[in-house]
């Protein structure tokens, strides 16, 4: 997608060195304004600590949609497709492991942080 060096500067960081952006829409949100969807797209890149020539990607797991910053006061949501990896003689299923999502949440990690430090409990939202 054009202009991605700009989402370097607004998304989680890092998180472009794994994921491409597929799509940016807006979506019509239940109050009646407009969010921002960003669906990103693992790179097909095996995870470090595994042999290439052992694992294969198998498609993806169904996206997981996560609550980042809003930008101009309107909710953004990021849609992750992340790889399915397969050993190709035992069968056993591997992901990457990623840092910029709050563990048991919904929510980007630094928005959890940012939440937690204002004293606003971010179990409260989606």
């Amino acid at each position: 997608m054009k202009n991605e060096s700009i989402w370097g500067h607004i998304l989680p960081s890092d998180l472009l060195t794994y994921f491409t952006i597929e799509e940016v829409k807006e979506v019509d949100a239940e109050d009646g304004t407009k969010d921002i969807e960003i669906h990103l797209e693992e790179k097909n890149t095996l995870p470090s600590g595994y042999a290439k020539d052992e694992y294969e990607s198998k498609g993806f797991f169904n996206p997981k949609r996560i609550q980042d910053f809003p930008i101009r006061g309107r909710a953004v949501y990021l849609i992750v497709k992340r790889r399915r990896w397969r050993h190709k003689q035992t069968k056993e299923e591997i992901r990457s492991d990623y840092n910029f999502i709050a563990a048991g949440a919904k929510l980007t990690e630094e928005l959890s942080d940012f939440l937690k430090g204002t004293g606003r409990d971010p179990r409260r939202y989606d």
